[in-house]
């Protein structure tokens, strides 16, 4: 599904290379979480895969389903399938929720020369959606994020991403700002998209969000790249011991 190779990323406003020779590759259907300290680079690397202006690759390539996607603009990868969920979604007054999300998944639709929806038919799906998702329709008439709960904003990204039906979904710290209640509830809709034909790849800094997302496989990230990889158990044992034992043993 996605394959990083070598990848070298450096952000333009600073002019100082963050990713240093990043590798990483998942399969279909497989889960994927990248755990760091502050800083290590791992919004850079979601930035870097989405095709966020501001993010330049200096090196390596990202491949998704076998081709290359570094000449692509940002929206063209999503198109290819590629969705992000914010770690801060934005607030856009005077754009409504449900105009939102129809508009998006029908350009994408227009893009891939498929049907576009109509609203009668955009509604019974998306009514369908927030049903599976436990998502309040109310909160689908208000403006963009709006208002809403750390919660809301999260349950609504996951909304779209039943909506869109993307090949891998980034979720880049979307355990922040949320409370127990609000992460079992992200946890669940996150859950319910899982299928053999989609991949996920999870960045976050704590263990908590992985008690409910249970991942195939974990990473740690420091200064740029992959420093251990191990499975679910990893992340139990950062949580118990922090990054610093693995950060020296790699040093020794």
């Amino acid at each position: 599904m996605l394959e990083i190779k070598d990848l070298k990323v450096k952000i333009s406003e600073v002019d100082k290379e963050i990713i240093q020779g990043f590798n990483l590759k998942i399969n279909p259907g497989e889960v994927h979480a990248i755990m760091g300290p502050n800083g290590s680079g791992k919004s850079t690397l979601s930035h870097a895969i989405c095709g966020k202006e501001g993010y330049e690759i200096t090196g390596g390539d990202i491949n998704l389903e076998g081709n290359s996607i570094l000449e692509l603009e940002a929206q063209d990868r999503a198109i290819k399938g590629i969705f992000l969920a914010f770690q801060y979604p934005l607030e856009i007054p005077g754009v409504g929720n449900l105009s939102f999300m129809r508009t998006a998944l029908n350009s994408q639709k227009k893009a891939r020369q498929e049907k576009e929806l109509n609203p009668a038919e955009f509604l019974k799906l998306v009514k369908n959606k927030a049903s599976d998702l436990s998502v309040d329709m109310e909160m689908l008439k208000r403006p963009l994020n709006v208002g809403f709960s750390g919660g809301e904003k999260k349950r609504n990204e996951i909304l779209q991403m039943a909506l869109l039906e993307p090949k891998l979904c980034i979720l880049d710290e979307t355990d922040s700002g949320l409370d127990v209640d609000a992460m079992r509830q992200v946890s669940q809709g996150v859950n319910a998209l899982r299928s053999p034909n989609r991949s996920f790849l999870i960045i976050t800094h704590y263990q908590r969000l992985l008690t409910h997302i249970k991942p195939d496989y974990v990473h740690i990230m420091v200064s740029g790249r992959i420093i251990k990889m191990g499975g679910p158990d990893l992340a139990l044992q950062v949580e118990e011991k922090g990054y610093g034992h693995l950060i020296a043993n790699q040093k020794n």
